[in-house]
């Protein structure tokens, strides 16, 4: 729909203010390409301004080719399309970035809204919106309406033009990012210019992967609200009107104080029951007063804290799983304020278990600990495991039932990214035994890829290393990285949008992307588009599953709404950029819902496995374990376990005794400092 408060005042401009108005648009840059007709691979038939009108505000349609000037397009540097001699250029009315959206044509201005990105396979897409160039209805005939929609690939959203694909090279990282003027509440951040072969349009602030706003790119600083007593790790993305994003800054973190001193500790918890179930128990308790608020509860089992439950207020409720059976344990609760100040330690109550698991999540064990971030894990035909080391870059093999670990080799060519980078995902196929093949998702220097070294003899053999994939392109954070062999044998990669979402609507690319190869590497014939996409739309997918039918679920994190688990179909599109989990306009013809949605401060979740068609689902920032039935294509009973037990939870995969295997994630996980955490890998038994 048009926006009419807009179109109308354009539309009754008088000539003379037409004429002031074009003397004074913005001077045509140089020309990409053109003077070029834009042709309607469905059609046949010419992007062309309706009546051949030069009134600012004329629409667009498809007509006959027939040669005049408003059929004639040129295609500037800055990523216009301009008609007439190039004096008007085509302009998404209001700029409106949801579907549909109609198009004009108006004086230049230079505005987001009148700049494009063609595409290699023949889609013309607004830089503004992520939206393509649409023949409305995938209508032929002469007259039928241009506007913007959903990208789908199909037909009537491909063009043919002399124009090719437009720029490609992203501007240079900012450089020398600071701060000033850190308040509670509020900070200013800073960064030196970055350089780009046409321009820089915009700079991107995110912290700890998270976008905080969008400002021009004549703009090199800016206010940004933050949270008291909060660490965050601010840096900044360039990215050009072609919507090229350059790596980023350095990272400068921050802890704004807090807003006015309280050292008035909460009252403490009272009324704390118990009961068991099997080995699992649940807590309750009476909520606690506070003179600013009640931000956390603390929970002591034998002294020891052993979880937390947060929230503004947290619930008063927490469940203790994986305990011994025949067991009688002793709890007590604290509760905690925003800054920390915390109450007397609760009444202890005693609780026993029964004498066996009569629930999902029986009893956990700690099979190793490491001071480096287990990323990607398999268990070989033996038994024993692999895991990868993100940031010290090799792979170590672990007996679970002696403890005892070798390094088998380091892999070549990984660099971190100061992060989320570095060496991720890792599978083998089913013919391992024979083959020998390790499958390696890791960031280079130039890109993320996809690897496969053979391990004869409890070490890598780096001489037998073959690139399988490569050109994914890598950013600080936005890496994605895991790998799963599918039951068709097929390989599965989730693949992060590089901090650009574009990239993840851009069928042609390969990042926010699900894809699927072949174990040499090649694509498989009956991929949907051609190439190694298998679904698309995506944000930063960390997780990949197969249940009992063969389908595939993906696990991805949101930007600071929602995460999201999916049901992936061959050829998806999953929403993102316009739509994260269900915010946005996640209702647009096209765009796949999610099966289940977590707030992003419960969840950031990264790795999923399925066992007897539960999945489980490892959660960093919420540090839990969600356990969901799969019923038809839903998610039910959804469960939470380990909730603040073990901290950031990144990995979680079967095990042969038909338990888990899963890893933490507690430290050094934004950086790429090598050993600088201190990690677990656990076994986690499962009841019926």
């Amino acid at each position: 729909m048009r926006n009419l408060a807009r179109v109308r005042p354009r539309r009754l401009l008088s000539a003379l203010a037409v004429a002031v108005l074009l003397a004074v648009t913005v001077g045509v840059p140089a020309s990409a390409a053109g003077p070029s007709t834009v042709v309607g691979a469905a059609s046949g038939r010419c992007l062309d301004v309706v009546g051949n009108s030069r009134t600012p505000g004329a629409g667009i349609n498809i007509y006959d080719c027939v040669g005049q000037a408003n059929q004639a397009w040129t295609f500037t540097t800055a990523g216009e399309l301009r008609v007439y001699d190039a004096t008007m250029c085509l302009d998404v009315v209001g700029q409106d970035t949801t579907a549909p959206a109609a198009l004009e044509v108006y004086g230049c201005t230079g505005g987001a809204n009148q700049r494009w990105r063609i595409n290699a396979d023949g889609s013309i897409v607004g830089v503004q919106s992520g939206l393509c160039l649409d023949v409305s209805g995938g209508g032929t005939a002469n007259g039928t309406t241009v506007g913007l929609w959903t990208c789908n690939g199909q037909a009537n959203q491909r063009w043919t033009s002399s124009f090719g694909s437009t720029d490609s090279q992203p501007p240079t990282p900012p450089g020398s990012p600071r701060v000033s003027g850190l308040t509670c509440n509020s900070v200013t951040f800073a960064w030196n210019a970055s350089t780009d072969n046409v321009a820089v349009a915009y700079y991107d602030i995110y912290h700890d992967g998270q976008l905080m706003t969008s400002v021009s790119g004549s703009t090199l600083s800016t206010g940004l609200t933050v949270v008291p007593g909060a660490s965050w790790g601010l840096y900044v993305n360039a990215r050009d009107a072609a919507g090229n994003v350059s790596q980023a800054s350095s990272t400068v973190t921050i802890t704004p104080p807090q807003c006015q001193a309280d050292t008035v500790a909460p009252s403490t918890p009272t009324q704390l029951t118990g009961t068991a179930s099997g080995t699992t128990v649940t807590l309750r308790w009476a909520a606690s007063s506070d003179n600013v608020g009640v931000r956390a509860y603390d929970v002591y089992r034998g002294g020891v804290k052993i979880g937390a439950v947060t929230g503004a207020p947290p619930a008063t409720t927490f469940t203790d799983s994986g305990l011994a059976a025949n067991t009688t344990y002793q709890y007590q609760v604290v509760a905690r304020d925003g800054q920390d100040n915390t109450s007397a330690r609760s009444s202890a109550v005693a609780v026993s278990t029964g004498a066996g698991c009569a629930n999902p999540v029986c009893t956990v064990r700690q099979v190793t600990t490491d001071t480096d971030i287990p990323w990607g894990l398999v268990t070989l035909p033996d038994g024993t495991v692999l895991y990868n080391r993100r940031d010290a870059h090799d792979i170590i093999h672990l007996n679970p039932t002696t403890g005892a670990k070798t390094t088998v080799g380091t892999v070549p060519n990984v660099q971190s990214t100061d992060g989320e980078g570095g060496l991720l995902g890792l599978a083998i196929s089913s013919s391992f035994a024979s083959d020998r093949w390790l499958y390696i998702m890791h960031t280079s220097p130039s890109d993320n890829r996809i690897v496969r070294i053979k391990m004869e003899n409890d070490r890598l053999t780096t001489s037998s290393e073959q690139v399988l994939l490569s050109g994914i392109r890598r950013n600080k954070f936005h890496d994605g990285g895991r790998l799963r062999f599918g039951p068709d044998g097929k390989l599965y990669a989730s693949t992060g949008d590089a901090q650009n979402g574009a990239y993840a609507q851009d069928r042609s690319t390969l990042e926010g992307k699900v894809l699927r190869l072949n174990p040499d590497g090649s694509v498989p014939s009956d991929n949907p588009f051609g190439n190694y996409v298998w679904s698309y739309g995506h944000r930063n997918p960390q997780g990949l599953a197969f249940d009992s039918q063969g389908r595939l679920w993906e696990q991805e994190f949101g930007n600071s709404i929602m995460d999201e688990t999916n049901l992936i179909t061959r050829g998806g599109n999953y929403g993102w950029p316009a739509c994260e989990g269900t915010s946005g306009t996640c209702g647009t013809a096209g765009y796949i819902a999610p099966a289940r949605t977590y707030p992003t401060a419960e969840g950031s979740c990264s790795g999923i496995a399925i066992v007897r068609d539960a999945l489980y689902v490892a959660c960093a920032r919420g540090t839990r374990m969600y356990r969901a039935v799969i019923s038809g294509s839903s998610l039910t009973n959804v469960q939470t376990y380990f909730s603040g037990t073990y901290g950031r939870l990144r990995t979680v995969e079967p095990a042969p005794d038909g338990g888990l295997w899963l890893t933490t994630t507690t430290t050094g996980d934004k950086d790429s400092t090598p050993n600088n955490s201190n990690e677990r890998v656990l076994h986690v038994t499962l009841g019926n």
